[in-house]
């Protein structure tokens, strides 16, 4: 049976085991539905619809910025958001598994860098508004459904979790779901691939001086150990986190630091160049929640590079992995 739609069409196969194989095209883009199980698990709400008639509709983002700035249309559409992985020298015709692609803020830049892009997220919805955003490539095939769930049988250069690992508990059923997340991903790489990783730290700046944990909305949340909420979503210090990635299996780490944070990165310091002094300038806007200034961020920041404390105070990290 063929259900053909605007742009794509619907197409039903056979698996060898008898199960459906049911996948959209749109553009050039492949939608893969077989291991979504029905209904999306993770969502802002209806605001998705309205992300979704947009991107069908409008090409230009900056067109659906201009008129638009409620936070979640400017989280999932802002072209800034490609900052975290526009710097990144990925090698010439490489295979990139971006895991948790969600509306596709980071994709297009993926396609542009690299040879083959396989997307995995939970949301049908969300995972067609990537592929709307997205359609002009050819390079692009989203897999919807839980990770932990799906097969894929090919090899990888690069596996990215930009915003992903800190919600491993949620998906992963182990008595330490981080580690336990990382050595499944660990399955999938080449042997000399990498895992590109982007996260929070749950002592940035950011959260001493008044902002509201990222994850659940309260202030100190993740300073004073998550005894405040019942979310599963974790994020670490730069120790913690370099033990869970070492403990999967990856030896290599190299750290990053993206500023003001990963989400809306204007510049992204390394251990090879940490900030000078001047570099840091602290903005005084939240979009995405109200908070409190208990200090002049921009000033403290100048005193912990004069200590040499950065990079324990950093409000995200990016960090690169490879098992050897």
């Amino acid at each position: 049976m063929l259900l053909r739609t605007d742009v794509g069409h619907y197409a039903y196969s056979k698996r060898g085991r008898g199960d459906i194989n049911m996948k959209e095209e749109i553009g050039h883009v492949i939608l893969n539905y077989e291991f979504y199980q029905g209904s999306d698990q993770y969502s802002d709400g209806d605001i998705e619809d309205e992300l979704l008639e947009y991107v069908k509709n409008t090409v230009d983002v900056y067109e659906i910025l201009k008129k638009d700035n409620r936070w979640p249309i400017l989280y999932h559409l802002s072209p800034v958001r490609q900052n975290i992985l526009e710097w990144y020298d990925f090698k010439k015709d490489s295979k990139v598994l971006e895991i948790g692609a969600g509306c596709g803020a980071i994709t297009g830049v993926l396609c542009k860098k690299a040879g083959k892009v396989v997307c995995n997220d939970l949301s049908k919805r969300r995972s067609q508004i990537n592929a709307y955003r997205n359609k002009e490539f050819d390079n692009l095939e989203i897999i919807v459904g839980n990770f932990n769930d799906i097969v894929i049988e090919e090899k990888f250069d690069y596996i990215t979790l930009i915003g992903v690992l800190e919600y491993a508990a949620y998906y992963t059923d182990s008595q330490t779901p981080f580690k336990s997340f990382l050595e499944h991903i660990k399955k999938l790489l080449k042997p000399d691939g990498k895992v590109l990783i982007a996260i929070e730290n749950k002592f940035g700046l950011k959260y001493w001086g008044g902002a509201k944990e990222d994850h659940t909305g309260m202030m100190f949340d993740g300073i004073e150990g998550y005894h405040q909420t019942t979310s599963k979503a974790r994020t670490f210090s730069k120790e913690q986190l370099q033990e869970i990635i070492k403990s999967a299996g990856f030896e290599e780490q190299e750290f990053f630091y993206p500023f003001p944070d990963y989400k809306f990165p204007q510049q992204i310091f390394s251990g090879k160049y940490m900030p000078k002094s001047q570099d840091l300038i602290c903005a005084v806007e939240s979009f995405d929640n109200s908070r409190f200034h208990l200090f002049d961020e921009t000033s403290a920041f100048v005193e912990l590079v004069e200590a040499d404390k950065f990079d324990f105070f950093a409000n995200s990290f990016f960090v690169e992995a490879g098992l050897r």
